[in-house]
C-alpha cells in the first residue's frame, strides 16, 4: 500500500513538472514542435497534450467520474490506441491550445485535493501521473538531442567540470539477496512487486560505468567490422543501421571523436560515460573487452547490498548511499547539468561496495529481458509494464535528465535491444 503523503506535496511535484515541461518546449517554433516524422521520437507537441490527457483519464475520470474535457481526447492522445507513426497526422490542438488544456487539467486536478494528508489512492495516483509527466520530460530532452534542437534553458544549472576516472571492479560477495520492491515500500511502480528472494554468487562488477575513452578504443580497433563481437541480431542490426561508432559521435579529421551534444559539437569527454549506445552495441563492446553485463539482480546487489563479512547482509538500502535523498552532491539527476559528469564524479554517492553513479548521469544497460517477478499484478494504467514484458531489455540507474523523485534503486526502465536515442550506457562485469 503506498504511504499517504501531504496534498501540498502532490500540489508542490504537479507544479514543478508542469513547470518543467514548459521549460523543455520553450525556444522552439511551430515546426519544431512538430518535427520529422522518425520512429523514435513523437511530435513534441502530441506529447504535450497526451501527457495532460493522462493525469485527465486516470485523476479526473477514473478517480473522479467527470466528464471528459476534450470529447476527441481518447482518439487524439491515447498512446495505447494512436499509433505512433500516424500521430504527425492527426487534428491536434495548436500549441497555444494544447497548453491552456495542459493548465485546465492540472487547475482541476489540484481543485480536487483535500488539505492535510491525501487518501491512500490520491497518493499513489496523483505521484503515478506525476513521475509519468517526468518521464515524458526526459523524453523531451532526448527529442531535443536526437532533433539537434538548442539546449534548453533551465532556471539552475550544475557545472560540468572534468574529475577524471574511476578504474576498477567492486567484489561483491554471495548470497541471498530480495530482488524488488517490498509490499511496504513508500510508492513503488508494479514491475517491482514483489521481493523476492535470488541466490547471487560472489561478483566483480566496475566501480563505474565505460567511459568514452574505452568505448572508442573498441571503435579504433575495428570493433563495429568485426563480425565476431556481435550476436545475430546485433550484427543485423549493425549492418541495417550502417553503424561505425555511437550516435552522435562525430569524426575529428585525425584529431579523434566529436561529441554532439543538442545543436552543438566539442571534443568527445574521455571520462564522461559513453551513452546513446543500445544493448547490441554494449553487448558487442564486453565481447571484445572479455566481460558481460551484470543481470538485473546483480546490478540491484552491487547497488543495495550491504556486506556482512564474506557474505550478503539480509538489508537492504533504498538509494546506493543509504536512505538520505537524492541530492546534487550524491547524484547527477534533474538535468541541471545538462549532460553527463565524468565517471569519478561524486563519491559521495557511492554504493556499500564502492560502486560509483549507480544512480544518475546515465541509464545502464543490464544482460536481462524484461520480464515479470513473482506475484506481479499490473496497476491501473496497464499498458506501463504487461504490455513490454518480453520484448524489451531492462535498464537501470537513471540518467541526468530523470527526475529524482521518481526514483530509487530499485526502478526498472525497459527499452528495445536497438534502441540508442536515450541516455543509456553501461558497467560490466568480469566473466
Amino acid at each position: 500500500m503506498t504511504q499517504r503523503v501531504p496534498a501540498d506535496y502532490l500540489a508542490t511535484i504537479m507544479d514543478d513538472a508542469h513547470g518543467r515541461s514548459l521549460a523543455l518546449i520553450a525556444g522552439l517554433d511551430e515546426t519544431q514542435w512538430m518535427g520529422p516524422r522518425l520512429p523514435i521520437v513523437n511530435p513534441l507537441r502530441w506529447e504535450i497534450g497526451h501527457v495532460a490527457w493522462f493525469y485527465e483519464r486516470f485523476l479526473l475520470r477514473d478517480l473522479y467520474g467527470t466528464a471528459p474535457i476534450l470529447p476527441q481526447g481518447d482518439e487524439l492522445y491515447d498512446s495505447a490506441a494512436v499509433l505512433q507513426e500516424t500521430r504527425w497526422d492527426l487534428p491536434l490542438l495548436g500549441m497555444d491550445e494544447t497548453i491552456r488544456y495542459a493548465k485546465t487539467v492540472k487547475e482541476r486536478c489540484l481543485d480536487r485535493l483535500d488539505e492535510g494528508l491525501a487518501s491512500d489512492r490520491d497518493s499513489f495516483m496523483y505521484q503515478f501521473a506525476t513521475f509519468h509527466e517526468d518521464m515524458h520530460t526526459e523524453a523531451y530532452l532526448y527529442t531535443r538531442q536526437t532533433l539537434g534542437y538548442p539546449a534548453p534553458r533551465l532556471d539552475r544549472s550544475l557545472s560540468r567540470e572534468p574529475c577524471g576516472g574511476c578504474p576498477g571492479d567492486a567484489s561483491v560477495p554471495g548470497g541471498t539477496f530480495r530482488l524488488g520492491a517490498e509490499r511496504d515500500a513508500p510508492f513503488l511502480y508494479d514491475n517491482e512487486k514483489w521481493a523476492h528472494p535470488v541466490e547471487v554468487r560472489p561478483f566483480s562488477i566496475a566501480k563505474a560505468p565505460v567511459t568514452n575513452a574505452e568505448f572508442a578504443e573498441f571503435v579504433n580497433s575495428g570493433g563495429y567490422r568485426k563480425r565476431e563481437f556481435w550476436s545475430q541480431a546485433g550484427w543485423t542490426w549493425r549492418e541495417r543501421a550502417g553503424a561505425t561508432h555511437p550516435a552522435y559521435w562525430l569524426s575529428g579529421r585525425g584529431k579523434g571523436f566529436r561529441l554532439r551534444r543538442f545543436d552543438e559539437t566539442a571534443p568527445l569527454p574521455p571520462d564522461e560515460p559513453v551513452i546513446h549506445v543500445n544493448w547490441f552495441e554494449a553487448n558487442a563492446w564486453c565481447a571484445w573487452a572479455g566481460r558481460r553485463l551484470p543481470t538485473e539482480a546483480e546490478w540491484e546487489t552491487a547497488a543495495l547490498g550491504e556486506p556482512a563479512g564474506d557474505r550478503l547482509a539480509p538489508t537492504k538500502r533504498t538509494f546506493p548511499w543509504g536512505e538520505a535523498p537524492t541530492e546534487p552532491h550524491r547524484a547527477n539527476l534533474d538535468g541541471w547539468a545538462l549532460g553527463c559528469l565524468d565517471v569519478g564524479a561524486l563519491p559521495d554517492g557511492d554504493s556499500a561496495f564502492g560502486c560509483r553513479q549507480m544512480l544518475g548521469n546515465a541509464w545502464e544497460w543490464t544482460a536481462d529481458t524484461f520480464r515479470p517477478f513473482p506475484g506481479f499484478r499490473p496497476d491501473s494504467y496497464r499498458d506501463y509494464s504487461e504490455s513490454q514484458f518480453h520484448r524489451t531489455k531492462v535498464l537501470r540507474g537513471g540518467a541526468w535528465a530523470t527526475r529524482g523523485r521518481m526514483l530509487t534503486g530499485r526502478y526498472r526502465n525497459f527499452f528495445g535491444p536497438e534502441r540508442r536515442d536515450i541516455m543509456a550506457g553501461f558497467r560490466t562485469v568480469r566473466v
